[in-house]
Formats: structure tokens, sequence, C-alpha cells
């Protein structure tokens, strides 16, 4: 059924118009469970599509938590997780749920201890190579937004995933909205309760456990993955390991180059950030100002071909802010993020093109190690273009930018360490650049009003994907030449998101509990 946002903002309301459209009368005793919801702007008054169950008498019972199936673990079948992101907690519930133990280690800290740091890089510039927005508890996702969007059905079971988080604190409205979205100001409870159910099931969690090396010895022509050693020389040894460490942790590619691990370079995207004010994207897509207040902030998804390589939005924040994303002093890059609310005055969204090897060949970058040394290089030249070492990004309004003009001034924006205005040709590579500005033209003629100069580029957005893929078997997730390894989620090549990369976590489980249960 389609109905006003008035009407789909207000449970009785909401009720009385799916017993109408059920061909109920008001009196009837029935109950309505609402099953999909999503926004409809497609004309000049916005409406809501609710998909709902009309029950005749009572709602049944829930069926019974995952949680609730969940046995105590088996100390003597041990799996160790490098990385404490989705993948790698996904990973740990799957294998409880199998009674195996998982061991967690992550180079970052807890997700509460994390915040000083965010605030540290925010405030003040500092950039903790181990605990930033990328590294620490809950990984990349937790603190850039916590939005719950895939298209990988065919990975699993995208609402077992949902019903989890739920499980572990995340609202039930995830379950029915189409475009879900936790918000980074509740994540991160959600995200310490999972770490509680692993504990309180028998698995552990480590923190501040930096891996250095891994713990390998022959067998036949090649190796089997007996565990890893950390920082300070202990070894941590399981049935198998699962690598999850994110698509940031250059030093662990580096580990598998230096051990003769397969690696492989990979196609990612490398872009800005650009950020509109909220009201005008909402009154392009609601075409109403002020909008509803019973209607969300807007998003929109925007994608074209330019020169034969995609240029789109990625990670759209409505009602965001852009914050800095570094892993390491000397570089600067940024992502998006929005609290629950989605109460910033502002809007932005990741605005990337495809990079191909010829991309990063063309400027001299080659081997398995080309595609990052090309990521790299990229936000070096965003650092260097401020002279003051800080996390100030360049910036540079969007008109000014297809005009090759240097912006005179760059308006306020969500970025709290602060901008200096630049052509953003100087940062970006040139083929990327190029393409770039094809694709904003494009999308200024897609959207009516996106091609403002009230709209600010901020540089640069490049940890879209991981620049390198760690090549597993499709059938056994193991790695196509060590034994007993797992590439698992966004870090290894196999995920985009933290749905996706929980659904590989819990793939990668899956196939060690049927390969080694009862070793």
């Amino acid at each position: 059924m389609v109905i006003t946002p008035a009407q789909a903002a207000d449970p009785i309301l909401l009720r009385l118009c799916a017993l109408q459209h059920a061909g109920y009368a008001e009196s009837d005793e029935a109950s309505v469970r609402l099953v999909r919801r999503s926004i409809d702007a497609r004309s000049r008054l916005p409406r809501v599509r609710i998909v709902a169950d009309v029950i005749e008498g009572h709602e049944p019972p829930s069926s019974q938590r995952i949680l609730d199936s969940m046995p105590m673990a088996d100390p003597q079948r041990r799996v160790v997780i490098v990385g404490a992101g989705p993948a790698g907690y996904f990973a740990a519930l799957e294998l409880l749920l199998h009674g195996i133990t998982p061991v967690v280690l992550d180079r970052g800290k807890d997700v509460r201890a994390r915040r000083r740091d965010l605030r540290a890089i925010q405030q003040d510039g500092v950039v903790n190579p181990d605990s930033n927005y990328c590294f620490g508890e809950g990984g990349a996702g937790t603190y850039s937004d916590g939005k719950l969007y895939t298209r990988s059905h065919k990975r699993g079971s995208i609402e077992t995933v949902l019903q989890l988080l739920v499980e572990h604190g995340a609202t039930a409205d995830i379950l029915v909205d189409a475009h879900p979205h936790i918000g980074s100001n509740k994540l991160w409870q959600v995200v310490q309760n999972i770490r509680d159910t692993i504990i309180r099931h028998g698995g552990e969690v480590h923190f501040e456990t930096h891996v250095t090396d891994f713990v390998m010895s022959p067998q036949g022509a090649g190796q089997v993955m007996r565990g890893v050693r950390t920082s300070d020389g202990t070894e941590i040894l399981g049935d198998a390991v699962i690598l999850a460490t994110g698509h940031s942790a250059r030093d662990v590619f580096a580990l598998c180059a230096r051990r003769r691990i397969q690696i492989e370079a990979k196609p990612f995207a490398l872009g800005v950030r650009i950020e509109h004010p909220q009201a005008l994207i909402d009154e392009i897509r609601y075409h109403q100002s002020p909008r509803d207040p019973n209607l969300p902030a807007s998003s929109y998804s925007l994608v074209c071909q330019a020169d034969g390589r995609g240029v789109f939005s990625f990670c759209m924040c409505p009602g965001g802010l852009i914050v800095p994303a570094a892993t390491a002093p000397g570089e600067i890059v940024v992502n998006g993020m929005s609290m629950s609310r989605r109460d910033s005055p502002f809007a932005n969204s990741g605005t990337v093109v495809a990079v191909e090897p010829d991309d990063w060949k063309r400027c001299g970058y080659d081997g398995v190690f080309g595609a990052l040394e090309f990521q790299a290089h990229t936000e070096r030249a965003a650092f260097e273009s401020n002279d003051n070492g800080s996390q100030q990004a360049p910036a540079q309004r969007l008109v000014d930018y297809l005009e090759h003009r240097v912006s005179t001034s760059i308006p306020k924006t969500s970025y709290i360490p602060g901008h200096v205005s630049v052509d953003m040709a100087d940062i970006l590579p040139p083929s990327i650049d190029e393409r770039l500005r094809m694709g904003i033209r494009e999308f200024g003629n897609t959207m009516r009003g996106y091609l403002t100069n009230e709209a600010v580029m901020v540089g640069v957005e490049s940890r879209t994907s991981s620049p390198v893929r760690i090549p597993r078997d499709r059938v056994t997730y193991q790695h196509t030449s060590v034994e007993r390894l797992y590439p698992c989620g966004e870090g290894a090549g196999y995920a985009g998101g933290i749905v996706s990369a929980a659904l590989d976590g819990q793939n990668v489980a899956k196939a060690i509990a049927l390969t080694y249960a009862g070793s």
C-alpha cells in the first residue's frame, strides 16, 4: 500500500490503513505486522510504500532468537580471527553456533576507548596508526555511519545478519526499512554487545594485539597455517586462521608478500567527498522546502559511464559528516558518517571513479602493490596540499572545479579539521580527474540543482575498497596455496560494507565448521 508520510509515522494511522487495505474494519480483532517500508519520491508529493501482514486475532509470538541456540564453545577447537570488524565478529558468532572457540585479535582499542583517538585526529590532527576510523573494535563501519545497504543477496541471509544486530541492541526498524541504518552514535553499543556475547559463550577477544607474523609449517608441496605471532612475540595457535583485517591494513599485505603468500593487485575506486546543504538535497529529491517532518533526510544514488569507466556516488550520508580517515601520519583520507537521527545540516557522498590496472601502470606503479601505491600516492598528495602538517583537507567548490578555478573561499562544511583551497586537479591523478569532471557534469544533468557552488569537494575518498586481493578457493574459502588460512571480508577483497563483510565472515566460518568439525 502507498500512504502519506504522516500516516506511516503514526502507528495508529498505519494500522488503520493496513486494515482498510486488507478489507478489515477498524473494529475487527486483527494485528498488523510491518514487513517492508520505503520512501517513494518520484512524484511531486513523496509517499511511503508499505508491505504489511494483517493477522486475524492476536499476532503469534515471534520466532526463537538466534542467540538462544548458541552453545558454549569447545575450548579444544580454536580458530584465530585477525580483525574485530564485521567480518571478524560475525565469523566469531557463526563459529560459536557450531561450538567452535573464536579467538579474536585486533590491533586497535575497544570500541569505547577508540573514541579518544577519533577525537585526537578530528581536533588535533594526531593519527594513531593502530586506533582510528579504520582500526579498532567494530572496524571502519562502526564510526563511519553504520549503513546496512547491500546487494549481496546471493552470499547468504541478510535477514540473519540484521536479526543478530537487533538481538544485540539495534532498533528493529532495520528489519523493515529498505535502506536500514543504525548510526555511529548507536552502533558502537551494538558492537560492544556482540563482544560480550562472544566472551560469554567461551570465545576470546584481545585488543591492542598487533599481529606481525604468521606461524606456518610445510606440508607436502605447500604450507599450512598454524597461528599468528604478535608484536610482543606471543604465539597464538589454532585449527585455522581467519584474516579479516579490513581494507587499510597495508602491513598485513606486506606480511603476506614477505611470507610468500600469494596476493594480487585489485581494481578499486578513487575520488572525493562532495557535500551539499541537506536542505538543497531535500528540495531536489522531495520537491519541497522545508521537507515534511515525517520524512527522513533525503539521499541520492548516481552512476554513469565516463570514457569507459564507472563514476558513481558511494556511501551517501544524508544529514551526515565528513570525517578524517587516515591510518598513518602523512596522508589525508576522508570518509562519511551519520548519526542515527541524521540531523546534520549537510549531505555528503563519496563521488568516485573506477580505477583499473591501466591507471596505476600509466603512473609507473606495477606488480602486486601497484594499485596500493597508486592509492597511497594520491593520499600523500592530499596531505602535502597544506603546509602545516595537519589534517586540513584539500577542498574546492564544485562549479569552480569544473571551471578549473581555485575557490576564493570555502563555505562552512561538516569536516572539523578544516580545509585548504586548491585545484583538485593538482591532487587527483589525471585519468581520475578527467573522468570525474565528466561524471559530475552528467550528474548535474540527471539531478537538477546538484551542480552548484554551494557544494564543496573534499579530498580524497580513496578507501572505497581494498586495492589488494588475497585469493581463495571459491568452495572451501581457503587460500589457494596455504591450507587453513581463510582470507575474509573487505581487506581480502571479498566484501564492500558492513553487511557484505558480515555475510562473508559467516560463510568462512561455516566452511571452517564443515572442514574441521571434530578435528
